[in-house]
């Protein structure tokens, strides 16, 4: 599981300087992400890096999950406590209708929030500061740490798991 960490930088120069510590310090290209204002989005960031918009991803997985569950329980009650015949390969089925129902509605919900870190430093990103978001193991966020704490990124109070592959 990986860890997210998130920084604050005052501008672009500063957030390039920042993503190339993470490099160095063995942050994965695939494991770093810019999140602006979207004047600055469109104009400075690539593509690449650049953090979703949206809770989508998040929400689905969380949805995937708990529908899964909510639906094998439903199917497990429906073979134990109903004359219905279901059998157990019926109550797998009925988890997996579950799991498809809970990611699809939360999905839709997902996408309609903005991410959760959009959410959490909105004044900072709303000021113009550009955040720096870096996900790995704890060795390695700790050797991020020192290295673009270096260049002038600031940590943010954030530290959250994250199973979601960029």
């Amino acid at each position: 599981m990986k860890h997210r960490h998130v920084y604050s930088t005052p501008d672009v120069p500063t957030a390039a300087r920042a993503v190339g510590a993470a490099r160095s310090a063995g942050v994965g290209e695939d494991c770093i992400a810019l999140v602006a204002r979207s004047d600055i989005e469109l104009d400075s960031i690539p593509d690449e890096h650049r953090e979703a918009d949206t809770d989508f991803v998040p929400a689905a997985i969380r949805g995937a999950g708990w529908g899964g569950a909510a639906g094998l329980l439903a199917g497990l009650v429906a073979v134990v406590a109903t004359p219905l015949g279901l059998t157990l390969a019926g109550a797998a089925v009925t988890g997996l209708v579950g799991a498809l129902v809970g990611t699809w509605a939360s999905a839709l919900a997902g996408s309609t929030l903005p991410d959760p870190v959009r959410q959490k430093f909105h004044a900072e990103i709303e000021a113009g500061r550009i955040l720096l978001v870096i996900d790995g193991d704890q060795a390695t966020l700790a050797a991020a740490d020192r290295a673009v704490r270096a260049v002038g990124a600031e940590p943010l109070p954030y530290d959250a798991t994250t199973a979601a592959v960029r």
